[in-house]
């Protein structure tokens, strides 16, 4: 049984070309963004340390650049809503607040770019930003290349306060004059999830790097599961728009703060690896504990985020309120794909065990396959596709399984 998914992936090629033609995203994007975490928090009196300032940012480049981060991937520093000031400058051009950030965002993307990373920044395709800033709406043009000027590589564009009717020509617009600036950006749009479903997705996909589908991720359990739930609803028809250049998102990772367990952090990762899904942390990396960075720099389940191939994972199956994806990555042997399987506990009472066989996902490769618990650091075992596979789970639990085809160089 082959992966709908690979099967259109394998009749189209490789990739997609879009029309916003910058090269960039050929896997989800990964980085950290503050807006799950810090909120739009501009009282730098009382809250020194967590202010939306020119200090946030550098402290957590810093972290980023120092605690393994970007070695792992994590390369984009972005900034969410709440830094500007509330009117543009007299040439009509975009201004950080004077105070918060005194040295000016040129200065702001220096640092993180001399920090090896690569900075991102927030606006809205709006009158107002969803803080109540100015919007880019009727500045397009001069936006694009004051972004550009400044030595932006990631913009994020909401659409609140503005009219639905319409955003797919004003992103079009707006991602037409960051082509035209020469400079490579990271285009995340947002007008899919301000018209749900009736957004146009094929005009994503030519525009755009990324787009938020759905409301905002808030730090609880019962949000994530709502978000998830939503694109297993529409995953038969939201997957045919993801992959290598454009992608899915279903907003930040909240590993490392308020409202996850160990265990629903090491769930959140399953479900955005699976998902082939942007990993863009919100946590502060300056506190965040040991176990919580350990999730998040899990070089296997990054790995599998990150697969070349681009394929969005599918939930393949439900057993007893344990949601099952599947997901084919590479390395392969001969027309045998390697497979991520991923777990996931939407159960509120006990531990289940659970008891699969490979080829009850249609794998089938004869000489069998090796199996890797990614967040269980065992050494791999080789299984036949007939052999059972048998763990217990925690309620809200998750288990990410890698099987190789016996054969394939990793593992052997």
């Amino acid at each position: 049984m082959l992966h709908p998914i690979l099967a259109l992936f394998l009749l189209c090629g490789l990739s997609t070309v879009s029309s916003l033609d910058n090269g960039l995203a050929l896997t989800p994007p990964m980085g950290w963004m503050h807006w799950e975490r810090f909120r739009c928090i501009i009282d730098c009196d009382n809250y020194p340390d967590d202010c939306i300032s020119e200090q946030l940012f550098r402290a957590m480049a810093d972290r980023l650049a120092e605690d393994g981060y970007l070695e792992a991937g994590y390369e984009y520093l972005i900034i969410d809503d709440c830094w500007l000031a509330t009117e543009r400058d007299s040439e009509g051009r975009l201004q950080p607040d004077p105070d918060r950030f005194p040295n000016g965002i040129k200065a702001l993307a220096d640092y993180v770019h001399d920090k090896g990373l690569k900075f991102g920044i927030y606006e809205d395709y709006g009158t107002n930003t969803c803080g109540g800033y100015p919007g880019i709406l009727g500045h397009l043009e001069t936006d694009a290349n004051t972004f550009a000027e400044w030595g932006v590589d990631y913009l994020k564009l909401d659409g609140c306060y503005a009219a639905t009717e319409g955003m797919e020509e004003g992103y079009a617009e707006m991602g037409m004059y960051l082509n035209q600036t020469g400079r490579p950006i990271v285009y995340s749009c947002s007008f899919p999830a301000y018209k749900g479903l009736d957004a146009n997705y094929t005009a994503a996909v030519e525009i755009c790097n990324l787009w938020r589908n759905y409301g905002d991720i808030q730090d609880s359990w019962g949000s994530v599961k709502s978000i998830v739930n939503w694109f297993v609803d529409n995953q038969g028809y939201l997957s045919q728009f993801a992959g290598p250049g454009h992608w899915n998102d279903p907003d930040m990772l909240i590993i490392g703060d308020y409202g996850l367990s160990y265990d629903e952090s090491i769930s959140q990762m399953t479900m955005w690896t699976m998902m082939a899904s942007p990993l863009i942390m919100s946590v502060d990396l300056r506190t965040i504990e040991p176990e919580f960075r350990d999730i998040l720099l899990n070089k296997d389940a990054i790995r599998i985020n990150q697969d070349p191939l681009g394929i969005p994972g599918l939930l393949a199956k439900k057993i007893n309120n344990v949601y099952v994806w599947t997901k084919p990555i590479l390395p392969q042997v001969g027309d045998k794909y390697s497979y991520a399987i991923g777990f996931v506990s939407f159960r509120e009472d006990n531990p289940i065990q659970i008891e699969v066989t490979l080829d009850s996902f249609g794998l089938d490769n004869a000489d069998g396959y090796t199996l890797n618990n990614v967040f269980d650091p065992t050494d791999p075992v080789t299984v036949s596709v007939t052999d059972p596979i048998t763990f217990f789970i925690d309620p809200s639990g998750g288990v990410l399984l890698e099987v190789n085809p016996v054969g394939s160089k990793k593992f052997q």
